[in-house]
């Protein structure tokens, strides 16, 4: 795996994506070969070829990523892996002809782009089961132990075997009976060493629970044989890209900076959420100004909706959202969670929602300061003080800024029961432990996605 915007990549993922661009690439390079009158040479250098060749490949990659082609390499289908090229080769074409529209000299050959993206229609879908099927078993997968009866490494071993392209294959689980029905059981503890000379893993990864943690010998004897032995929380959170919560010791936190920003980072997040809050806002406005005018028409009631949320340092302040939910909506059933199908919301509401539009005025607490671009989102008071008490470390979300999207909001649905809670603050506790501003750049990034493809709204 290897580290990008604060967050481990799969090495499988990454060589994916970097042959689909050289094939992309190569592709139209060759069609231009052969259509364009004037040579390739020329064309690229002479013609602004080379800007209008980046451009079509720029726009068959965020389409391919939009269609979840680089989510994982593990295919659940072939007829979803064409229809992810064909929507995405079909969107291109359509964005040829916007730009054609502008000024024709600024678009791909009509000839070349027509063979290129029937080319890809053909050779991106080919490459690709011809990747997840022989490359990454030449590649292989490294052998790994799991050693303990944590629930985390049962999560984690799971996430594995679901996801070929971390690389990584449990080959069985080592503790006390009973055992994951998941994983073959293998043994106990005290048989560890004859375990070891049987399977010979590469790399233990251990969670052992408090009743264990007296038979370690077979641990120190896999550490003088070679065998990287690991803790399960860290790699937990480098594959799930979230902080193992059943694993975090409160001596840890209370102590050490386990969950403290780094001091710099947050002083420069702080001046670029400013930054962007204030070119956002100036770059919405006329789109704020359609959706007040929308509410306004739709339904009775006020057009900005306010509503008490808790931020950094569990201060409260007030948050701004278009009015998405009918008038004096929780005048009866009091603050509940949001859900599918919410009987509150109005029709105009749901349709901003789902586009993340009713969070537009947010940019205004951005300015203010009491929020930034990208944190953990802010909860109600009504729902932080009986979470905090089932939750441990939840209130230390607000050990920095909420955000108006974050890492939780791109990487889940938006849930609503305390497990789901549980999922998010791990996430959150990971954004919180690598802020920075690579990693906001990521989620921002992907923010785009969740907007656009209306995911995981109420």
């Amino acid at each position: 795996m290897i580290r990008l915007f604060s967050v481990f990549i799969p090495t499988t993922i990454l060589g994916l994506l970097l042959s689909d661009i050289l094939l992309v690439s190569a592709v139209f390079a060759v069609a231009c070969y052969f259509t364009v009158e004037s040579g390739l040479y020329l064309f690229l250098l002479a013609e602004a070829g080379l800007e209008r060749l980046l451009v079509v490949l720029a726009s068959i990659m965020l389409g391919l990523h939009f269609n979840d082609f680089y989510a994982t390499t593990r295919i659940p289908s072939r007829l979803l892996i064409y229809q992810q090229v064909s929507l995405t080769i079909g969107t291109t074409l359509l964005l040829q002809a916007a730009i054609a529209y502008l000024n024709v000299s600024w678009r791909m050959p009509r000839k070349a782009m027509l063979l290129g993206s029937g080319a890809c229609l053909v050779l991106l879908p080919a490459w690709r089961i011809f990747y997840s099927k022989v490359i990454l078993r030449i590649l292989g997968a490294e052998r790994v132990l799991l050693v303990g009866s944590s629930p985390a490494l049962t999560k984690l071993g799971l996430h594995m075997l679901e996801h070929p392209e971390v690389g990584l294959l449990p080959v069985g689980i080592v503790c006390q009976a009973p055992a994951p029905a998941d994983f073959a059981h293998l043994g106990s503890l005290g048989q560890l060493s004859q375990i070891l000379a049987e399977h010979k893993p590469s790399r233990l990864i251990v969670g052992l629970e408090p009743q264990e943690e007296q038979n370690l010998q077979g641990l120190f004897e896999a550490r003088q044989q070679g065998i990287l032995v690991e803790d399960v929380a860290k790699l937990y959170e480098s594959i799930l890209g979230r902080v193992c919560l059943s694993r975090l010791r409160p001596e840890d936190v209370a102590v050490g900076n386990e969950l403290q920003p780094p001091s710099r980072n947050y002083l420069i997040h702080n001046l670029y959420s400013f930054l962007i809050g204030l070119i956002g806002l100036t770059l919405a406005a006329p789109i704020m100004l359609l959706v007040a005018l929308a509410v306004r028409i739709s339904s009775p009631g006020p057009i900005l909706f306010r509503q008490t949320r808790v931020g950094l340092n569990n201060a409260t302040f007030t948050l701004y959202k278009f009015r998405s939910m009918y008038q004096d909506a929780e005048a009866r059933t009091g603050a509940v969670w949001a859900q599918a199908n919410d009987p509150r919301v109005t029709p105009v509401g749901r349709w901003l929602r789902s586009l993340r539009l009713d969070e537009l005025p947010q940019l205004f607490n951005v300015l203010r300061g009491e929020m930034a671009i990208v944190g953990p989102r802010p909860e109600r008071p009504e729902f932080v003080k009986p979470l905090a008490e089932k939750i441990p470390f939840y209130l230390h979300r607000h050990l920095v800024k909420p955000g108006i999207t974050g890492w939780a909001q791109i990487n889940y649905r938006y849930g609503n029961t305390i497990e789901d809670t549980v999922v998010k603050l791990e996430y959150d506790l990971y954004y919180i432990r690598h802020m920075s501003l690579s990693l906001d750049l990521l989620i921002m990034f992907h923010t785009v996605k969740t907007m656009l493809l209306t995911r995981g709204a109420y």
